[in-house]
């Protein structure tokens, strides 16, 4: 066996060995403990075809108007970008931390399902999305007064994106 090879394979056997050690509790980004920034859907506004691009426009349209407490008119909005794109994740999930705040939480939680769907059926849950459907469904439940069902997926959040979900909630501003 070339020196290169037997170097190689050293380095695989110890990689494979220091998983196992781990316990195989491997997270996002393949270490232990990792983290992710989670998405922000103006990072994807410029994603897919016209009508996923112009129902994500109006989706920040949205998320500035709960921002600024114009709760009703960020509502009206992401109906809006429904009525564009239908199978826009981003706009269920905008809806569903929109409701996760509002008087009853228990709403966003279809709304998480429905994103949740959407996004798997285009190719998978991106990992960056994961924090935000975890803590919403999380944020949800706790304000629903279910504390004990919310409590571990608010502690799933704060560990995938701690500076997002270190307060157990996502802001407008934060999924903007």
């Amino acid at each position: 066996m070339s020196r290169r090879r037997l170097w190689v394979t050293s380095l695989l056997l110890l990689a494979c060995a220091g998983h196992l050690v781990s316990g195989c509790a491997l997270r996002l980004g393949g270490l232990p403990g990792a983290t992710v920034q989670p998405v922000r859907v103006s990072e994807v506004v410029v994603a897919g075809d016209p009508a996923r691009r112009a129902s994500l426009r109006i989706v920040l349209n949205g998320l500035d108007a709960d921002a600024s407490q114009q709760t009703a008119r960020a509502l009206g909005t992401y109906e809006e970008a429904l009525r564009v794109d239908p199978t826009n994740p981003y706009a269920y999930l905008a809806l569903a931390r929109h409701h996760a705040e509002g008087p009853d939480p228990e709403w966003a939680l279809s709304f998480l399902d429905k994103a949740d769907a959407l996004f798997r059926t285009e190719g998978g849950l991106p990992p960056r999305v994961e924090p935000h459907l975890v803590g919403l469904r999380g944020q949800a439940l706790y304000a629903s007064g279910h504390v004990d069902a919310g409590l571990p997926y608010l502690e799933r959040a704060w560990d995938l994106a701690p500076d997002v979900w270190g307060d157990g909630r996502l802001s407008a501003e934060e999924l903007r």
